[in-house]
């Protein structure tokens, strides 16, 4: 897996280097592991039905409107997925394993994909495919502003808002956090059950 550590990126500039990676991992074969954050930022995808309060930034992924902001560990995964299924199965199984970890009440909800405690939810996950290789992926909310998101309900969904891992009593920094779902997500993909 090759790492790349981004830091602090505008969405725009962040969406048109992923593509120069989805490029090149086209070409050399290999999973490229895209670690970042954004500045406030709201992206919807193709499932996204528009009127909303804020500026939105259209996203060629999946779901409907999702925050991004300083203290977010985006994932972005540019990673040979031959079958998306698999692919899925194991990013989901390293961040289940992570929140077993850090917060076990946090729990997958696959009608409404991302990871919920109760009615909260602290992380999202949206991915494309393209020629093989994955596009997008993982924003978990580590130390968010929640009042900016919350102006919108997380991915559209009724009654749910926004949560972080600060407010449910977790305190990690990015770097050992970082680290460790680099960790799991190295073992979830070279485990040969999978």
């Amino acid at each position: 897996m090759i790492l790349h550590h981004w830091g602090l990126i505008p969405y725009e500039e962040a969406r048109q280097k992923m593509d120069e990676v989805h490029a090149t991992a086209c070409r050399d074969g290999r999973n490229h592991l895209i670690l970042c954050s954004h500045p406030l930022c709201y992206t919807v995808g193709s499932d996204d039905p528009g009127g909303w309060p804020v500026v939105v930034i259209p996203a060629d992924r999946g779901g409907s409107i999702t925050c991004h902001s300083e203290g977010q560990l985006v994932a972005y995964f540019c990673f040979q997925a031959p079958e998306p299924a698999a692919f899925y199965r194991k990013v989901r199984r390293a961040y289940d394993e992570l929140f077993a970890q850090l917060l076990p009440e946090v729990r997958y909800d696959a009608k409404r994909p991302g990871w919920y405690i109760d009615n909260r939810k602290i992380a999202s996950l949206g991915f494309r495919y393209r020629k093989g290789v994955s596009l997008h992926g993982v924003s978990l909310n580590v130390n968010v502003d929640l009042k900016a998101h919350n102006r919108v309900a997380p991915c559209n969904l009724d009654g749910i808002i926004a949560t972080s891992l600060l407010n449910e009593g977790v305190l990690l920094d990015d770097e050992n956090l970082s680290r460790y779902l680099i960790q799991l997500l190295s073992q979830s993909f070279h485990d040969p059950s999978s």
